[in-house]
């Protein structure tokens, strides 16, 4: 096994300087619906934050996000803690596929997921926003993004932040479509098998 360092952006927003448009729900994909948090919904968000995250860069920075039981363990361990920010926290579901050229291989019910933890008085921070492979780039990302900062809003959260692997540009450039701006960069350690 070898070491390698995997570089990742902190980004931050300050809610009352997210662009007006964007403090409105944004409209939800055809087909698709945002689904506030409650516990019997657990199990769908770690499904689809196991099926969003297990074959991407980030499973070597948190293991947990490649195996489906870890993703479990991890959406108990966020949805127990005292900062859990329910209202920040949402599950795109699928209603019906909006046509044939999106039906997908297999058709999950559950195809994003976002979290929300409020670490301060004023600071909330995003958890793993993820979106199923099969679903991205059809709004479902913006959609959950923007209904986790209303809930940040509502807990009276001043700001906002993130984590994202750098490698991740299409991530990246949904946050920045948002006002989220990079205040640091930083290097997670990561423990590489080589064939």
């Amino acid at each position: 096994m070898a070491v390698t360092y995997i570089k990742r952006y902190r980004m931050e927003l300050r809610l009352d300087r997210l662009p007006a448009e964007l403090r409105q729900s944004q409209p939800q994909p055809a087909g698709f619906e945002v689904l506030p948090w409650t516990p019997r919904l657990l199990n769908q968000h770690a499904e689809v934050k196991w099926a969003s995250f297990r074959d991407e860069i980030d499973v070597h920075v948190f293991p947990c996000l490649g195996d489906r039981d870890g993703c479990r363990r991890l959406m108990r361990e966020i949805s127990s803690r005292n900062d859990f920010v329910p209202e920040a926290t949402w599950l795109a579901s699928r209603i019906s596929p909006p046509d044939l050229s999106l039906r997908p291989k297999s058709s999950p019910t559950a195809i994003g997921t976002i979290q929300g933890l409020k670490v301060s008085a004023r600071e909330g921070a995003i958890q793993n926003l993820g979106v199923h492979p099969d679903f991205r780039d059809v709004g479902v990302g913006r959609a959950l993004l923007a209904a986790a900062l209303n809930g940040f809003a509502e807990v009276d959260c001043r700001y906002v932040h993130l984590e994202v692997t750098v490698q991740n540009t299409a991530a990246i450039r949904l946050y920045e479509r948002f006002g989220f701006h990079r205040v640091e960069t930083l290097y997670k350690i990561s423990e590489v098998q080589f064939a």
